[in-house]
């Protein structure tokens, strides 16, 4: 028999987004499975569109924009029914019919497995990886995704441990989310995702990169592009706080100087690319 999963797409001002997401949420294989949309106080009719196309969606309606954790953690604990397994999965994404399937199987057949995500492609060049598994050095305040912007290849096919699972899409256990503590609603939109891998790490925990799960991302839709100086701001601070967080009173020094250094060269990259893309 299936265990149950709770499938959770959070929108704030999204509609056209997570309607794409939602209409291919309808083509997945998983037997038993419940769609929750959790609306961050959207103003562009976003719930009344859902309601209209898909009635049997449970839209859970917060009053304000909570942002991604608290909005998060908000519908969760809203659902009358706590599933075995929860899928948070970002709502500007598209998944392959069959991208349940192998992150439940491997969360059944290890229990030490305490996420596991999928192997996420651009939206826009779908063959192109944008996360194969991420990691973590917050002695140089670095943190990255493996593998992005390469083309997919056999390199990107194998099962791994790997530091963090992307907020993008991830599946757990719903009692250890629960005894996990959540996500942190402190974080700024960034950060929280690998703030939540580290404390499952960090209690002896793995996360493991599934790339039979597949998922495309518009990626930073909702901050206004990929190279977004929004999007810039917010990953700073999130990085800001996950070393002081994370990282040991006699690391933090050297992790603060190199995140700062990092995230300036970030910066600059993300103004030379955005200048590019207007020149174009």
């Amino acid at each position: 028999m299936a265990k149950s999963v709770n499938i959770f797409v959070l929108n704030w001002n999204g509609k056209d987004l997570t309607m794409d997401c939602l209409s291919s949420l309808q083509k997945i294989t998983y037997p038993d499975v419940n769609v929750v949309v959790i609306d961050n106080g959207s103003k562009d009719d976003s719930v009344k569109s859902i309601k209209n196309v898909y009635p049997k969606i449970s839209v859970i309606e917060l009053p304000d924009n909570l942002g991604f954790a608290m909005g998060n953690n908000a519908g969760f604990q809203s659902v009358a029914h706590k599933a075995d397994y929860t899928i948070f999965l970002n709502n500007d994404t598209t998944v392959d019919p069959n991208f349940v399937d192998p992150l439940i199987a491997e969360l059944e057949s290890n229990f030490n497995t305490k996420q596991a995500t999928p192997k996420v492609y651009y939206s826009d060049n779908p063959e192109t990886i944008w996360f194969a598994g991420g990691k973590i050095n917050l002695w140089i305040g670095l943190i990255r995704h493996l593998g992005i912007r390469n083309t997919d290849s056999d390199v990107y096919s194998k099962k791994k441990k790997i530091d963090y699972a992307t907020g993008c899409c991830i599946c757990m256990r719903s009692k250890d989310f629960e005894s996990i503590g959540q996500f942190d609603a402190s974080f700024p939109m960034y950060g929280e995702d690998v703030d939540l891998s580290l404390r499952f790490k960090e209690a002896g925990g793995d996360i493991v990169y599934i790339p039979e799960s597949k998922v495309w991302h518009k990626v930073s839709a909702s901050m206004g592009g990929q190279f977004s100086v929004g999007k810039w701001k917010k990953k700073y601070f999130g990085k800001m706080k996950l070393v002081a967080k994370h990282c040991n009173l006699y690391q933090i020094p050297f992790s603060l100087m190199f995140t700062i250094m990092l995230s300036i060269l970030e910066l600059v990259f993300s103004l030379i690319n955005r200048k590019g893309k207007r020149q174009r």
